[in-house]
């Protein structure tokens, strides 16, 4: 497997946009308010990726996962970790947020963060085997109860 960093140059807007729906589509009906997934468009998942940094698994040709990340103050934001549902249980997600940490030590940011909706319990669970503990929980806007939690991750 390869990881590859997605930048202007990717060209494999269609690929990835669809690689994010159906590893999100599992929430459909499940969590409140929607996935922000539903909002991406070719167009600004491209945006997205020149704004942040973000990186794609590649296996066999094909796109198995992807991550991005968001610096800010003290933290390196993990978001839209999605991983293909044939390639999930295969270590991906671990070697993504592995190249996580390492962008995160370059620019000299200790932890990790992430949020994750409340609803999703594995994923809570997942997130606290790779070294995450919860650290807030948090509402989306127009909602009175908790939406979802963030989780952290400190690099030593």
């Amino acid at each position: 497997m390869e990881i590859a960093r997605i930048d202007e140059a990717f060209g494999r807007w269609d690929e990835l946009l669809a690689l994010i729906l159906a590893s999100f589509a599992y929430m459909d009906g499940v969590i409140d308010p929607p996935s922000s997934a539903h909002r991406l468009t070719l167009a600004s998942l491209a945006r997205k990726a020149g704004d942040e940094i973000a990186f794609a698994a590649i296996e066999n040709g094909t796109l198995a996962g992807c991550v991005f990340c968001k610096p800010e103050p003290g933290f390196l934001y993990i978001g839209k970790l999605a991983i293909a549902p044939a390639s999930q249980g295969k270590g991906i997600g671990r070697r993504l947020l592995a190249v996580a940490e390492g962008v995160a030590r370059e620019n000299g940011l200790p932890v990790l963060r992430l949020e994750t909706r409340i609803e999703l319990t594995a994923n809570h669970a997942t997130f606290a085997r790779w070294g995450f503990a919860k650290t807030a929980e948090n509402s989306h806007p127009g909602f009175t109860r908790i939406t979802s939690i963030e989780m952290q991750k400190r690099l030593t």
